[in-house]
């Protein structure tokens, strides 16, 4: 039996999901347009979902090199060389523990390279052999890596970016082998790194990645998707419940933030099914039973969001003038508070007015501050 699941990645055949092909045609309409972009969206936002069924959309017309730097460890950014090695390295992991196909000349490559004296490697080594194994290949090379925030706050990363921007201008002015897309997922806007790393005004917002495509494909979740998981749910439970409502209700709690959506379901099937009836509990009163525990409860997603509140004091002042002064801002993402309030996930853009993202995050967020001027 599927069940509900808000840790790591949802999987289809275990999890009721959210059908979410049409924002991967969508995506994969960018790679297909051979389009380098960046999905950043706050912390358990469907990313990694996402990307998930986006690989097995592209597979047998891409080959696709998926990569997580989350578990890459911090030294290896101590300079290109040790990053071109590990990169290596984590190819040649997906070739034999994954399904990713490279041939025996590439393998070898990898594996020279990884072998080599640390201090005569350098990053054009990496990319001159990727260079080879693209123009070889069948299929084109699509690049994907996930968790990209743990790498943003060095220059060897940047250097990493350049190199992928100078293969992306190449390949169609000088007919240069490179990938056919590459995308990054991650929390931060990859376009603003620089800003970041360097605290001088040079080259403040002169990123590398300044060739990346916009991506506006909206990662909520609709109420129709909604309410598809939902009557998913209900031909296996026969509860009885009227899930176009359900539905709805949900939304109106949670605008259709992934985790949340998914965690007040979690609730109300592990939890108020046991103290009502199925019936009651796919309900108004087993809904308004399970707001209470979510608000209530220590979670990831809540320990993210008091993390980025109380880190930068320029965003708390702004989202508590917000929710306790009822202070009126216009939409206006040049203003850096705005940008970075909604880079985070706490607000959106609302007929122009900036608003809380969703009404859990509006309470939750209120009694915080009640608390703290208490």
């Amino acid at each position: 039996m599927k069940e509900f699941n808000t840790t790591a990645v949802c999987v289809p055949s275990k999890h009721y999901m959210v059908d979410v092909t049409d924002k991967v045609q969508e995506i994969k309409a960018l790679v297909d347009a051979g389009k380098y972009f960046t999905i950043n969206r706050a912390r358990q936002y469907g990313k990694t979902t996402t990307l998930n069924a986006l690989k097995q959309a592209l597979i047998g017309q891409y080959l696709v090199v998926s990569l997580d730097f989350q578990s890459i460890d911090n030294d290896v950014f101590e300079n290109g060389a040790t990053f071109s090695q590990a990169m290596a390295r984590i190819i040649l992991d997906l070739y034999e523990f994954g399904n990713l196909s490279i041939p025996e000349d590439t393998r070898e490559a990898f594996e020279q390279l990884n072998n080599s004296d640390v201090q005569k490697v350098k990053m054009d080594d990496l990319f001159r052999i990727i260079k080879r194994w693209i123009k070889q290949s069948e299929l084109p090379l699509v690049l994907i890596i996930d968790e990209i925030d743990s790498a943003t706050n060095n220059q060897v990363f940047l250097d990493f970016l350049a190199q992928l921007r100078d293969g992306y201008i190449k390949r169609d002015t000088d007919s240069i082998p490179a990938f056919q897309s590459v995308i990054l997922a991650g929390v931060t806007d990859v376009k603003h790194l620089r800003a970041k790393i360097r605290p001088s005004d040079e080259h403040k917002e002169n990123s590398p990645w300044n060739i990346a495509a916009d991506f506006d494909v909206d990662m909520s979740l609709s109420v129709n998707g909604i309410k598809g998981m939902l009557d998913e749910y209900e031909l296996d439970h026969r509860t009885g419940m009227d899930t176009s409502y359900m539905a709805k209700l949900i939304f109106d709690y949670t605008s259709g933030y992934p985790f949340l959506v998914s965690r007040l379901c979690q609730l109300i099937d592990v939890h108020i099914c046991k103290v009502m009836s199925q019936s009651e509990a796919w309900s108004r009163n087993g809904m308004d039973e399970a707001v209470k525990m979510l608000l209530s409860e220590k979670n990831t997603l809540f320990d993210t969001l008091t993390k980025n509140i109380n880190s930068f004091p320029e965003l708390k002042l702004s989202i508590r003038s917000i929710l306790m002064e009822g202070t009126r801002m216009v939409w206006n993402t040049d203003q850096n508070a705005i940008a970075q309030l909604f880079m985070y996930g706490l607000v959106k853009n609302d007929h122009n007015v900036v608003k809380v993202a969703n009404r859990i995050f509006e309470t939750r967020l209120y009694n915080l501050f009640c608390q703290k001027k208490n």
